[in-house]
């Protein structure tokens, strides 16, 4: 299926995606302050993780199912196939580096997709499992 909109259409609804404060990141940090649990948002670390602990040094990133290469859920779009491969194959490759980083630098990095989020924060699951790549 071919793209409906012009480029310049395309290129306002794309730079008009958000990546933080969305919807889901803002009911994973409700749960989380519900629970008890006080975290950071925007603490300056390489990556500029979605959550942090910095008194124990935790650093908690929620990984979008299309943008960070989701085994289950991503897709490559049919058009302008090696854009995208290229694209998300650099995203995946800079998430390694950043985790590789603050691991180094002694912060235990967690990495959770998207659609484990939802399935929980819905109830639906029993044990939380996340993506330490």
């Amino acid at each position: 299926m071919t793209d409906t909109l012009t480029s310049e259409q395309r290129r306002h609804c794309m730079s008009s995606v958000r990546n933080k404060n969305t919807g889901l990141d803002m009911q994973l940090r409700r749960a989380l302050w519900k629970a008890g649990l006080r975290y950071s948002v925007n603490f300056k670390l390489p990556g500029k993780p979605d959550i942090a602990f910095p008194k124990k040094k935790i650093a908690i990133f929620i990984d979008g199912c299309f943008w960070h290469g989701c085994p289950i859920h991503g897709s490559i779009p049919k058009t302008n196939t090696d854009f995208w491969e290229a694209k998300i194959k650099g995203n995946i490759e800079r998430d390694r580096r950043i985790t590789t980083q603050l691991t180094i630098d002694g912060w235990m990095v967690i990495r959770i997709w998207e659609h484990e989020i939802k399935k929980c924060l819905d109830g639906e699951c029993k044990n939380f499992r996340v993506n330490r790549r």
